[in-house]
């Protein structure tokens, strides 16, 4: 079953790199797919600790991403996608997979940052003016710098593919499979 997972997780997670890339967008027609099919999957070679395995993992990635979601800072196709990872790589694995997506996220918002030297400044001029107006007052009310061009928007997909990849090969080397089992 291993195979089937690493397969299946492969296919989705290089497809919704490249559409997030290209257009910006983690697809439906991928992602609802995804969690229904991790459901089954697990379900059917797992009966009911299968199911629970799945809903566990599922309910994890949902939770960990909706919160950013929430406040602006993600798309509903990153959070639906990491909720279809949970559903094939269950409770373990899928934290492992948000640590490091959010690793590899860091990393890919810094090196975006770099490219640019202008948006790089504003970036840094806000943060030393929200410390310097939170010290003073306690409170973060201060209008931001804004850089002459607008901020770069990140496609998460690409750094929720690599912390998952990530996770994976850790998990495999670790346990000697992609996941602990049902």
């Amino acid at each position: 079953m291993n195979i089937l997972v690493t397969i299946a997780l492969a296919v989705a997670l290089v497809t919704a790199s490249v559409t997030d890339l290209r257009e910006q967008r983690i697809y439906n027609w991928l992602t609802f797919p995804l969690i229904i099919a991790g459901f089954a999957t697990h379900t059917v070679f797992g009966g009911l600790e299968g199911l629970k395995f799945a809903a566990s993992g599922f309910g994890l990635g949902f939770a960990v991403m909706v919160v950013p979601y929430f406040m602006g800072a993600m798309g509903a196709g990153d959070v639906k996608l990491m909720a279809g990872i949970g559903a094939w790589l269950g409770l373990e694995a899928t934290f492992s997979a948000f640590l490091l997506t959010c690793v590899a996220g860091g990393v890919y918002a810094l090196a975006i940052l770099t490219l640019d030297r202008k948006v790089l400044k504003a970036v840094l001029v806000n943060i030393k003016n929200a410390f310097c107006v939170f010290m003073a007052t306690r409170r973060f009310n201060f209008t931001p710098v804004q850089a002459e061009r607008t901020m770069p928007r990140l496609c998460y997909g690409l750094a929720i593919a690599v912390g998952t990849f990530a996770a994976m090969g850790m998990h495999a080397w670790l346990t000697g499979s992609i996941h602990n089992g049902y």
